[in-house]
């Protein structure tokens, strides 16, 4: 029988972090060697105690946000041999995209209600110990939906240098200042900008024109 991987959990939610700490360990097949509760405590048991893999959290003190994300990212960086797996309750793909923005190798993405199937969260383990990667395929489906509703936006048909000039649009520049920012002439932005109307199909009111475009850049994400 193979050696128990070696695991940091993290969880602020202390009924969930011993809920889960109980299933893994009576599976045989884990030995959690240390069960934290925010991001910090995470990096530090990762530095002090070099697991195999971590199963964290997404949303952990102090902000609530994307913590565990930015741990992982973290622990991959500085701790390439050790696996990920990010527990979450939302299926909204942002956070996937936030998870794999750098690749998928040690990594994966589960839904909390996997914690019911604890041969898929095992396998989970073993996948990213092993250097490979698992998306929740209710989490995947969403991926694609949302691929097809980039694919269909009129945003996608804007050229790089279109793109550049309507995100300086939306952090709220005039064309003065793109013009600075991206170093072109007050034609060529004048240009960029006309096509951008264009090709979104947006009506003539210049001031109803530019938040319109911004609207529709934001949605595209």
């Amino acid at each position: 029988m193979p050696e128990p991987l070696k695991v940091v959990l993290a969880e602020d939610n202390y009924l969930v972090r011993e809920g889960t700490r109980r299933l893994l360990e009576d599976s045989g097949a884990v030995e959690v060697v240390a069960a934290v509760g925010d991001a910090d405590q995470l990096r530090d048991a990762v530095r002090r105690l070099r697991p195999d893999a971590v199963v964290t959290d997404i949303r952990m003190p102090p902000g609530h946000h994307m913590e565990g994300i930015e741990a992982a990212h973290d622990i991959r960086r500085e701790h390439p041999g050790v696996g990920v797996v990010v527990l979450s309750q939302h299926t909204d793909e942002t956070y996937a995209f936030a998870l794999l923005r750098d690749g998928t190798d040690g990594l994966a993405y589960l839904l909390k209600d996997r914690l019911g199937d604890l041969d898929e969260l095992l396998r989970a383990l073993r996948a990213v110990v092993d250097g490979g990667s698992v998306i929740d395929p209710v989490v995947v489906q969403s991926l694609v939906a949302r691929r097809s509703r980039l694919a269909q936006s009129p945003v996608a048909s804007l050229t790089p240098r279109e793109v550049d000039v309507l995100r300086e649009m939306a952090q709220g520049k005039t064309n003065a200042r793109i013009e600075q920012a991206l170093h072109l002439s007050a034609s060529s932005v004048e240009k960029h900008v006309t096509s951008i109307f264009a090709k979104l199909g947006l009506a003539e009111e210049p001031v109803h024109r530019r938040v319109a475009a911004v609207l529709a850049f934001l949605d595209h994400g």
